[in-house]
């Protein structure tokens, strides 16, 4: 078999193996129900031959999304810690299974994990490290701005996705982990939407346009990958 041939059918192979060990396993997502789906997934793909190289932007995407994952995690415990409230505690949850996918696929393709022995609130990428820093002062300044903080992670993390899934479509492996992190990103969004509405306040999109931001805030949540 040709290289190119012997890559297609590998990442072909992967994907087929990721479905098929997945389908009876999934459940929903959102605070933390996706972790079962996502982790039933991430032992397939990493146990399927999907050493192949990447490109260069593919491995880009990769990196920043394991450390944006990380970040939401990381900022979310910080506001439980803040405020106690518990949204924040079932959203991390979540967010240390979105991570953790990510990991997965770095090392399942050979690659360095940037975020490895990290504490919470440090990062390698420079801009997530400001993010971070000026997130967590924001939300420590009352429950609604915490909230809001909330908001705008999700919304970035959404917009943030589905660029990087866009240069990954011919990765399988890879895309399948995208897709399940943006269910369950859009499941965080409504969360967070629905107790922003209980302070009687109304989320302003600042990342996505208000249409789409109103089109996934104001639907059903998802069973992700069911």
């Amino acid at each position: 078999m040709k290289p190119m041939q012997r890559k297609q059918f590998l990442r072909l192979l992967g994907a087929s193996l990721g479905v098929t060990a997945m389908a009876p396993l999934i459940t929903g997502c959102g605070g933390g129900e996706d972790d079962e789906a996502l982790a039933a997934f991430d032992r397939s793909a990493t146990d399927s031959d999907i050493t192949e190289a990447l490109s260069a932007e593919e491995i880009a995407g990769l990196m920043y999304m394991r450390e944006e994952e990380k970040l939401a995690h990381d900022v979310y415990v910080a506001l439980f810690n803040a405020w106690g409230a518990q949204v924040f505690a079932h959203i991390a949850e979540s967010e240390t299974e979105h991570t953790e996918a990510i990991r997965r696929l770095i090392v399942a393709h050979g690659l360095e994990d940037p975020a490895a022995n990290n504490p919470p609130g440090v990062f390698v990428n420079t801009e997530l490290q400001a993010l971070y820093d000026a997130l967590v002062d924001r939300g420590q300044t009352s429950l609604i701005e915490a909230i809001q903080v909330g908001c705008l992670i999700e919304e970035k993390d959404i917009q943030d996705i589905n660029a990087k899934k866009a240069e990954v479509m011919d990765e399988p492996d890879i895309v399948q982990v995208y897709d399940h992190l943006l269910c369950g990103s859009r499941n965080h969004l409504r969360a967070f939407n629905d107790k922003l509405l209980q302070q009687g306040m109304t989320y302003r999109a600042t990342v996505l346009s208000q249409a789409e931001w109103d089109a996934i805030a104001y639907s059903a949540m998802e069973r992700c990958g069911g």
